[in-house]
């Protein structure tokens, strides 16, 4: 039933196990001193339920079980928290054993909403006889699509109500989704600037420093392999994102867009340097201050040698 359903089971198993062994002890204790308490209060000698769940384990397990314990016998909470941490294919699996658990409304919305983090049909008043399962397919199936043909997968989105045909939504769904093939983006992206620039809104580059708030960028939005028109599209709209989120930054370090836009060029270009093996010698530090300050005057020697360090010790900034 997966691997994450059978790590489960078999902390259950354990579980019962050693309960089991410490009531035995216990109960061997309670009856070498049973003697003098019984006559002292006699309710001692009744016995309260065990309404424990490994009580209950005990009480259905048949003769022929071989181990597995029935989930439809447990409480339907934990029932529930047993199969959440199934992925979708191991939930279909579970529902042709436990069809009412595995087809639980609650399970199928948490893979949705963990999957897609936005959508716009999340927003809405849904209709008498929705399902989250049925959503969750045709989420899939709009994002092999998309995979496949980027225009093609939002249209399918827009046709199911899945998604609103504005910029603002587009772009929300896209950052808080991972399932999206990076090539068919940086595609889908390069012809849909309007896209574009809500997605840059969505990143918070609060406190964050330069390089590291570079490289988080382009783990979302994949800079492309060559140098040209799209590129310097992207580092723009960085630029301007990074002093919006930095305004106390921008004060005392005298930071501007254009600023952060040669500073990022020049930390693509130390990438390549430090990180390529054709390039036999590596650009030192002294010449990078230099050539650093040459284009961004105002930028102060110890801040781009801070740049420096940490491209030396992390690594590329477009990786």
């Amino acid at each position: 039933m997966g691997q994450g359903l059978w790590r489960v089971v078999r902390n259950q198993q354990l579980q019962q196990q050693y309960s089991e062994q410490y009531f035995l002890q216990r109960d061997n204790e309670r009856s070498r001193r049973s003697g003098e308490h019984s006559l002292a209060d006699p309710l001692q000698q009744v016995r309260t339920p065990n309404t424990d769940i490994n009580h209950l384990l005990r009480v259905h397990k048949g003769k022929d079980d071989k181990g597995f314990i029935d989930l439809e016998m447990l409480p339907p909470e934990l029932s529930i928290t047993i199969l959440s941490y199934l992925n979708a294919t191991e939930l279909c699996l579970a529902s042709c054993v436990w069809q009412d658990l595995g087809n639980d409304e609650y399970l199928w919305q948490g893979l949705c909403k963990s999957t897609w983090g936005h959508c716009s049909i999340y927003n809405r008043r849904l209709p008498p006889g929705f399902s989250y399962r049925k959503l969750y397919m045709e989420l899939d199936e709009g994002s092999l699509t998309f995979n496949a043909n980027p225009q093609e997968g939002i249209s399918y989105f827009m046709s199911r109500g899945i998604l609103l045909d504005h910029p603002k939504e587009i772009g929300k769904f896209i950052f808080y989704t991972r399932m999206l093939n990076w090539k068919m983006l940086r595609v889908y992206l390069d012809e849909r600037r309007d896209v574009l620039d809500e997605l840059v809104t969505h990143h918070n580059f609060s406190n964050q420093f330069l390089p590291n708030a570079l490289r988080d960028f382009f783990r979302h939005i994949h800079a492309p392999e060559e140098r040209g028109e799209y590129l310097e599209t992207l580092i723009t709209k960085f630029s301007h994102r990074f002093c919006a989120c930095n305004p106390t930054l921008v004060q005392e370090v005298g930071l501007s867009p254009d600023a952060v836009y040669v500073l990022c060029y020049s930390l693509i270009l130390l990438s390549i340097d430090l990180t390529s093996p054709h390039v036999k010698n590596k650009m030192s530090k002294r010449e990078f201050i230099r050539n650093t300050r040459r284009a961004a005057q105002n930028i102060s020697e110890d801040f781009v040698g801070h740049l420096y360090d940490n491209i030396y010790l992390i690594g590329h900034v477009a990786a």
